[in-house]
């Protein structure tokens, strides 16, 4: 998701729990030949292959995860910043909504994407691995609140509604969470080759239908929107919002809509790694993207915030985001709930 609010979603997944050390070995037994993912970049070029256990978190070295097996551990530079239970267990626990391509989407029974690969890039600093695990993207901030996660890295927009917990309407629902803001992206309109339907910006969707992801900030752009039409006295935006932009760009393709409103790094990679869609217009809405951690959780954030830091001082982190084609909303060091 711009941001995603403010993210932005595919068919309903459910957040499952942390795999296991054994299921994790299991994956990275399989024959590197079989585990060779492709990564395109917004710029167009094509055919990068990538090895899995590069971008799989957990998959470094098949030693007891104790301690951060496999990534330095107790001997790693960060690894004392960490709270105590993650040390011992060797690993966090992340929650994503694994259908952004290109920041995080399923390659096979992989999570891959530019997510994981700054946070595999950050284990090497902490000395512990992350475990994606997938999960349905308006859910992440639940499933975190009631411990099944440890944070959420998920193209997720750092809003001050998420940072106190509040809905739509202002109403405390929530106890908030801390962000580590790490990227910048706004909202874009993907339509289809050649722009049938003349879309111009969302001012020219009134009274039409127009797909989103749900919870995303792309969603909240057109609900404003849609406001806005009706207090001119044109008809609404008939918002048609789904669980995963995949979803979304599927009804676009068919025809169901006029446009789908998205991430400006998930609508530009649709473009720009097909013939069926362009990007029109320009980013709505820029703001930062922020791993997401409870508030009582200072330790954790500041722990990442510091792994943050020094992948972006070491280079690895430009490097991910040339790798993606995501140059453009890399940040010069991260921020604490800079989206407020």
């Amino acid at each position: 998701m711009t941001a995603r609010p403010p993210r932005t979603a595919r068919a309903s997944r459910t957040p499952g729990g942390a795999r296991t050390v054994r299921a994790i070995r299991r994956t990275c037994a399989i024959p590197a030949a079989r585990r060779r993912a492709r990564s395109r970049t917004l710029a167009g070029a094509l055919a990068v292959a990538v090895a899995a256990p590069l971008l799989l978190a957990g998959c470094g070295d098949q030693r007891d995860f104790k301690n951060g097996g496999g990534f330095g551990g107790s001997k790693a530079p960060l690894f004392k910043m960490l709270p105590k239970k993650i040390r011992e267990r060797g690993y966090v626990k992340v929650g994503s909504d694994a259908a952004y391509k290109p920041v995080e989407y399923k390659f096979g029974a992989q999570i891959v994407g530019l997510d994981p690969d700054i946070a595999r890039a950050m284990s090497q600093k902490l000395g512990v691995s992350f475990q994606f695990t997938n999960g349905t993207f308006d859910g992440l901030i639940t499933s975190m609140q009631t411990g099944r996660f440890d944070m959420i890295m998920s193209a997720m927009t750092d809003t001050p509604e998420r940072e106190h917990g509040l809905d739509d309407n202002g109403k405390k629902v929530g106890k908030g969470v801390d962000f580590v803001d790490y990227l910048t992206a706004g909202s874009s309109i993907l339509v289809k080759k050649g722009n049938p339907k003349k879309v111009g910006s969302v001012r020219h969707m009134c009274g039409k239908k127009v797909a989103t992801q749900r919870g995303t900030t792309s969603h909240e752009i057109l609900k404003k929107q849609t406001k806005e039409c009706v207090k001119s006295g044109r008809k609404g935006i008939h918002v048609e919002a789904y669980d995963t932009d995949d979803e979304a760009r599927v009804r676009l393709k068919t025809g169901g809509v006029i446009a789908d409103v998205s991430d400006y790094p998930v609508a530009a990679n649709a473009a720009q790694t097909g013939s069926d869609f362009q990007v029109i217009g320009k980013q709505m809405e820029s703001a930062p993207y922020g791993i997401a951690v409870p508030k009582d959780d200072k330790q954790l954030r500041d722990a990442l915030k510091a792994a943050l830091a020094a992948v972006i001082k070491d280079g690895s982190y430009k490097k991910a985001l040339l790798k993606w084609g995501i140059q453009q909303g890399g940040v010069r060091k991260p921020e604490i709930n800079g989206g407020a």
